[in-house]
Formats: structure tokens, C-alpha cells, sequence
């Protein structure tokens, strides 16, 4: 635990430490009751199994800061379940099981930067750009005259994910999705 932070400092998205467990705070509420000390209303996160809690705590009492470190690092190759980065800064070499990036491994393709956060030295999550650029392997080709307004159709991104597309989409098209909403389509990327 490398010190302390009092509940008055809490912010969404901080990283704390409880139990010797990393979380995030996804919210948070100071309450002031007529009657009573004031007390915070908390939900967080563990970055660990991605459980949530929601906690009180006295207004003022304290909780440990997590020996959290967040690196921006380069998707190099996948072999086997490992994922296999590299530090942007010194060239250090470093892997992510499978098991740990979630659904985050349905957007990385080669080349493409992205935070890896470290607690006490050991990889525990990826954080991805909001938005990536992947290529269209696999679509039914669109139907002329299928105009129906809203119809989507399944389309396989080049890293195997799967996601609903408009009609109008092909094979060899490169599609922005949205890697915060489990991989929305947003718009066809015109290709100089």
C-alpha cells in the first residue's frame, strides 16, 4: 500500500485499496443527515474480478492507495492464451492472459496502442482507445433494393468478433467500433 486517501478526496474512477484489493469507484454520494454524522455512499469496482460492492463509509475515514501503475504499451501477437505487449518507452516485452483482457482481446490487432494497468507488478487490465479501425473478413453481400430502414446483419471482424452492421456494409470494408459498449458499429471508414 503505497499511503492512505480519506473519503473527502474520492472521485469516479480513483483507485483504491480495501483488504489488500484493488478497486475503482464507479460512484460515489456525500450524505449530510439532519441527525448523525456524515457518511459516503460508494459503489466500486474490484480490477481484480470485476465484482461490485457498495459500500458506506464514515465521512473520514481512510483507505489504502494501491501500488497501481499504467503503462502505454503496443499489441505486438497472440501464442496460445498469452497476449504479448511491448513497453513504447524502453522496448520491454510483456504478455496478458486472455483470461485477464475480458472482452478487450475482441478489438486489439497488431500495431495498436493501448494502457496496461499493473498492480504490484502484474498485469491485471487493458485499457483500449475508445473507438478502433477493424476490417470486414466475413459479410453477406448487400441485396439490392434492401432498403428496410434499421435492418442490420451480422459482419466478422478480422480479429473473429462479430457485430451487426447496417445492410449496406462488405466484405473489405473498415468499420469504426465503439470498444466501450461491447463493440457497436459506428460508421464505415473511407479507405485513402
Amino acid at each position: 500500500m503505497a499511503g492512505v486517501i480519506d473519503t473527502s478526496e474520492f472521485r469516479k474512477g480513483m483507485k483504491i485499496e480495501i483488504d489488500g484489493e484493488p478497486f475503482e469507484i464507479v460512484e460515489f454520494q456525500h450524505v449530510k443527515p439532519g441527525k448523525g454524522s456524515a457518511f459516503v455512499r460508494t459503489s466500486i469496482r474490484s480490477l481484480l474480478s470485476g465484482r461490485v460492492l457498495q459500500p458506506t463509509m464514515k465521512s473520514g475515514d481512510k483507505v489504502g492507495r494501491p501500488d497501481i501503475e499504467e503503462k502505454e504499451m503496443q499489441y505486438l501477437y497472440l501464442q496460445g492464451e498469452d497476449y504479448y505487449f511491448m513497453d513504447t518507452k524502453n522496448y520491454e516485452q510483456t504478455f496478458v492472459n486472455g483470461a485477464v483482457l475480458n472482452e478487450a482481446k475482441n478489438f486489439l490487432k497488431e500495431n495498436i496502442n493501448v494502457s496496461i494497468l499493473f498492480y504490484n507488478g502484474k498485469a491485471i487490465g487493458v485499457s483500449l482507445p475508445n473507438s478502433v479501425d477493424l476490417k470486414v473478413t466475413k459479410c453477406d453481400p448487400g441485396v439490392r433494393g434492401d432498403t428496410v430502414s434499421g435492418a442490420t446483419k451480422p459482419a466478422t471482424l478480422e480479429t473473429g468478433f462479430v457485430v451487426n452492421v447496417p445492410l449496406f456494409i462488405n466484405e473489405g470494408d473498415v468499420l469504426k467500433i465503439d470498444t466501450r459498449e461491447g463493440g457497436k458499429y459506428l460508421t464505415r471508414v473511407a479507405v485513402v
